[in-house]
Protein backbone atom coordinates (compact mmCIF):
# COMPACT_ATOMS: atom_id res chain seq x y z
CA UNK A 1 0.00 0.00 0.00
CA UNK A 2 1.82 2.97 -0.97
CA UNK A 3 1.17 6.39 0.58
CA UNK A 4 0.43 9.11 -2.18
CA UNK A 5 2.62 12.63 -1.11
CA UNK A 6 -0.70 14.50 -0.46
CA UNK A 7 -1.85 12.23 1.56
CA UNK A 8 1.59 12.03 3.58
CA UNK A 9 0.90 15.95 4.03
CA UNK A 10 -1.70 15.29 6.13
CA UNK A 11 0.58 13.98 9.13
CA UNK A 12 1.71 17.80 9.50
CA UNK A 13 -1.04 18.94 10.40
CA UNK A 14 -0.89 17.39 13.99
CA UNK A 15 2.64 17.96 13.94
CA UNK A 16 1.82 21.98 12.94
CA UNK A 17 -0.61 22.01 16.11
CA UNK A 18 2.35 20.96 18.42
CA UNK A 19 4.41 23.33 17.12
CA UNK A 20 1.83 25.83 17.83
CA UNK A 21 1.86 25.40 21.50
CA UNK A 22 5.81 25.51 21.26
CA UNK A 23 5.38 28.70 20.10
CA UNK A 24 2.19 30.05 22.55
CA UNK A 25 3.90 28.82 25.59
CA UNK A 26 7.49 30.35 24.34
CA UNK A 27 9.00 27.00 25.06
CA UNK A 28 12.55 26.38 23.62
CA UNK A 29 10.69 25.80 19.39
CA UNK A 30 14.23 25.48 17.46
CA UNK A 31 15.69 22.33 18.89
CA UNK A 32 12.46 20.77 18.01
CA UNK A 33 12.35 22.68 14.42
CA UNK A 34 15.73 20.95 14.15
CA UNK A 35 15.07 17.44 15.09
CA UNK A 36 11.85 17.46 12.61
CA UNK A 37 14.12 18.80 9.63
CA UNK A 38 16.90 16.80 10.45
CA UNK A 39 14.41 13.09 10.92
CA UNK A 40 13.06 14.43 7.19
CA UNK A 41 16.74 14.70 5.79
CA UNK A 42 17.50 11.44 7.58
CA UNK A 43 15.04 9.74 6.30
CA UNK A 44 15.21 10.23 2.54
CA UNK A 45 18.67 10.01 2.81
CA UNK A 46 18.60 6.36 4.24
CA UNK A 47 15.79 5.56 1.97
CA UNK A 48 18.36 5.85 -1.36
CA UNK A 49 21.11 4.50 0.93
CA UNK A 50 19.30 1.34 1.28
CA UNK A 51 17.96 0.84 -2.29
CA UNK A 52 21.74 0.80 -2.78
CA UNK A 53 22.55 -1.54 -0.34
CA UNK A 54 20.02 -3.94 -1.16
CA UNK A 55 20.85 -4.27 -4.42
CA UNK A 56 24.91 -4.36 -3.58
CA UNK A 57 24.69 -6.31 -0.72
CA UNK A 58 28.35 -5.37 -0.31
CA UNK A 59 29.60 -6.85 2.94
CA UNK A 60 32.59 -3.97 4.27
CA UNK A 61 29.58 -1.52 2.89
CA UNK A 62 27.10 -2.99 5.49
CA UNK A 63 29.68 -3.34 7.91
CA UNK A 64 30.78 0.80 7.30
CA UNK A 65 27.06 1.19 7.82
CA UNK A 66 26.74 -0.30 10.86
CA UNK A 67 30.20 1.30 12.46
CA UNK A 68 28.77 4.33 11.90
CA UNK A 69 25.32 3.72 13.12
CA UNK A 70 27.42 3.09 16.79
CA UNK A 71 29.33 5.99 16.13
CA UNK A 72 26.31 8.56 15.71
CA UNK A 73 24.62 6.74 18.30
CA UNK A 74 27.39 7.18 20.74
CA UNK A 75 27.63 10.93 19.92
CA UNK A 76 23.74 11.21 20.03
CA UNK A 77 23.74 9.46 23.05
CA UNK A 78 25.93 11.96 25.30
CA UNK A 79 24.31 15.16 23.89
CA UNK A 80 23.01 16.04 27.07
CA UNK A 81 26.30 16.01 29.31
CA UNK A 82 27.79 19.23 29.55
CA UNK A 83 31.09 18.06 31.06
CA UNK A 84 33.86 15.28 29.88
CA UNK A 85 31.68 14.29 26.67
CA UNK A 86 35.24 13.68 25.39
CA UNK A 87 36.36 11.10 28.19
CA UNK A 88 33.02 9.26 27.91
CA UNK A 89 32.22 8.65 24.39
CA UNK A 90 34.62 5.83 23.64
CA UNK A 91 32.80 4.23 26.35
CA UNK A 92 29.38 4.80 25.00
CA UNK A 93 31.02 3.76 21.99
CA UNK A 94 32.51 0.21 22.89
CA UNK A 95 29.18 -0.57 25.23
CA UNK A 96 27.01 0.27 22.11
CA UNK A 97 29.52 -1.65 19.91
CA UNK A 98 29.94 -4.86 21.89
CA UNK A 99 26.61 -5.08 23.65
CA UNK A 100 24.52 -4.30 21.03
CA UNK A 101 26.60 -6.21 18.21
CA UNK A 102 26.58 -9.39 20.22
CA UNK A 103 22.97 -9.50 20.48
CA UNK A 104 22.35 -8.89 16.81
CA UNK A 105 24.69 -11.27 15.50
CA UNK A 106 22.96 -13.74 17.60
CA UNK A 107 19.68 -12.56 16.34
CA UNK A 108 20.85 -12.80 12.60
CA UNK A 109 22.87 -15.60 12.78
CA UNK A 110 20.73 -17.89 15.34
CA UNK A 111 17.92 -17.21 15.24
CA UNK A 112 17.32 -15.92 12.09
CA UNK A 113 20.01 -17.73 10.31
CA UNK A 114 20.08 -15.23 7.63
CA UNK A 115 21.98 -16.25 4.85
CA UNK A 116 24.11 -14.51 3.55
CA UNK A 117 24.56 -13.13 7.84
CA UNK A 118 25.47 -10.02 6.12
CA UNK A 119 21.96 -9.48 4.20
CA UNK A 120 21.00 -5.53 4.89
CA UNK A 121 17.37 -6.12 4.58
CA UNK A 122 17.34 -8.09 7.79
CA UNK A 123 21.06 -7.14 9.50
CA UNK A 124 20.61 -3.24 8.87
CA UNK A 125 17.04 -2.26 10.28
CA UNK A 126 17.95 -4.98 13.44
CA UNK A 127 21.07 -2.93 13.89
CA UNK A 128 19.18 -0.08 13.89
CA UNK A 129 16.50 -0.67 16.72
CA UNK A 130 19.16 -2.06 18.78
CA UNK A 131 21.48 1.21 18.62
CA UNK A 132 18.87 3.27 18.75
CA UNK A 133 17.50 1.98 22.03
CA UNK A 134 20.96 1.39 23.79
CA UNK A 135 21.65 5.09 22.61
CA UNK A 136 18.57 6.16 24.72
CA UNK A 137 19.63 3.78 27.42
CA UNK A 138 22.84 4.99 28.16
CA UNK A 139 22.02 9.12 27.43
CA UNK A 140 19.33 7.86 30.43
CA UNK A 141 21.87 6.67 32.22
CA UNK A 142 24.70 9.00 32.08
CA UNK A 143 22.51 11.71 32.68
CA UNK A 144 20.84 10.43 36.24
CA UNK A 145 24.46 9.37 37.11
CA UNK A 146 25.62 12.80 37.15
CA UNK A 147 22.68 14.42 39.04
CA UNK A 148 23.27 11.67 41.46
CA UNK A 149 26.98 12.11 42.16
CA UNK A 150 26.39 16.07 42.26
CA UNK A 151 24.25 15.51 45.12
CA UNK A 152 27.03 13.31 46.71
CA UNK A 153 25.34 9.71 46.60
CA UNK A 154 27.87 7.20 47.00
CA UNK A 155 28.92 5.57 43.32
CA UNK A 156 27.12 2.34 44.09
CA UNK A 157 24.03 3.60 44.97
CA UNK A 158 24.02 6.09 41.69
CA UNK A 159 25.36 3.32 39.84
CA UNK A 160 22.39 1.55 40.58
CA UNK A 161 19.83 4.38 40.16
CA UNK A 162 20.88 5.68 36.95
CA UNK A 163 20.51 1.98 35.31
CA UNK A 164 16.77 1.52 36.77
CA UNK A 165 16.12 4.87 35.75
CA UNK A 166 17.59 4.29 32.07
CA UNK A 167 15.69 0.72 31.84
CA UNK A 168 12.06 2.32 32.74
CA UNK A 169 11.54 2.83 29.40
CA UNK A 170 11.75 -0.58 27.68
CA UNK A 171 10.08 -2.15 30.94
CA UNK A 172 7.25 -0.06 30.49
CA UNK A 173 6.89 -1.24 26.73
CA UNK A 174 7.77 -4.94 28.02
CA UNK A 175 4.82 -4.00 29.93
CA UNK A 176 2.25 -2.26 27.20
CA UNK A 177 3.06 -4.60 24.61
CA UNK A 178 0.13 -6.27 23.24
CA UNK A 179 -2.10 -4.63 25.61
CA UNK A 180 -1.81 -1.45 25.26
CA UNK A 181 0.72 -0.82 21.76
CA UNK A 182 1.32 -2.61 18.69
CA UNK A 183 4.78 -2.18 18.16
CA UNK A 184 6.66 -0.67 14.66
CA UNK A 185 7.54 -3.97 13.52
CA UNK A 186 4.41 -6.14 14.33
CA UNK A 187 2.47 -3.24 13.00
CA UNK A 188 3.80 -3.33 9.84
CA UNK A 189 3.93 -6.64 9.00
CA UNK A 190 0.04 -6.68 9.93
CA UNK A 191 -0.02 -3.64 7.37
CA UNK A 192 1.57 -6.04 5.02
CA UNK A 193 -0.31 -8.86 4.97
CA UNK A 194 1.36 -10.69 7.28
CA UNK A 195 -0.08 -13.32 9.63
CA UNK A 196 -0.51 -11.53 13.55
CA UNK A 197 0.45 -15.60 14.82
CA UNK A 198 3.90 -14.64 12.38
CA UNK A 199 4.27 -11.11 13.53
CA UNK A 200 4.18 -12.06 17.37
CA UNK A 201 7.08 -14.01 16.73
CA UNK A 202 9.20 -11.46 15.41
CA UNK A 203 8.24 -9.68 17.97
CA UNK A 204 8.89 -11.43 20.93
CA UNK A 205 12.37 -11.68 19.38
CA UNK A 206 12.70 -7.92 18.73
CA UNK A 207 11.55 -7.47 22.62
CA UNK A 208 14.06 -9.47 23.90
CA UNK A 209 16.84 -8.17 21.50
CA UNK A 210 16.12 -4.63 22.55
CA UNK A 211 15.50 -5.19 26.00
CA UNK A 212 19.18 -6.87 26.96
CA UNK A 213 20.41 -5.10 24.56
CA UNK A 214 20.15 -1.63 25.72
CA UNK A 215 20.33 -3.11 28.94
CA UNK A 216 23.92 -4.50 28.82
CA UNK A 217 25.13 -1.74 26.64
CA UNK A 218 24.08 0.56 29.47
CA UNK A 219 25.70 -1.92 32.18
CA UNK A 220 28.86 -2.01 30.63
CA UNK A 221 28.97 1.89 30.19
CA UNK A 222 28.18 2.24 34.11
CA UNK A 223 30.85 -0.09 34.86
CA UNK A 224 33.80 1.12 32.91
CA UNK A 225 32.97 4.87 33.36
CA UNK A 226 33.29 4.85 37.09
CA UNK A 227 36.78 6.67 37.19
CA UNK A 228 35.48 9.34 34.89
CA UNK A 229 32.26 9.74 36.89
CA UNK A 230 34.34 10.28 40.18
CA UNK A 231 36.27 12.78 39.04
CA UNK A 232 33.43 14.91 37.77
CA UNK A 233 32.24 14.81 41.25
CA UNK A 234 35.96 15.90 42.44
CA UNK A 235 35.94 18.45 39.98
Amino acid sequence: MQIPLLNLALSAIPVLLLIGIYAHWRLPLLTSLHALMRMLFQLLLIGYLLVYLFSSENMWMILLILFFMVLVSSHIALRTIPHHRRALFRYAFASIGLAGGAVLALVVVGVLQASPWYDPRIIVPLGGMIFANALTNISLAAERMESELQRGVDFITARNTAFNAAMIPIVNSLFAVGLVALPGMMTGQILSGVSPLVAVRYQIMVMCMVFASSGLATALFLIWTRSVFISMREN
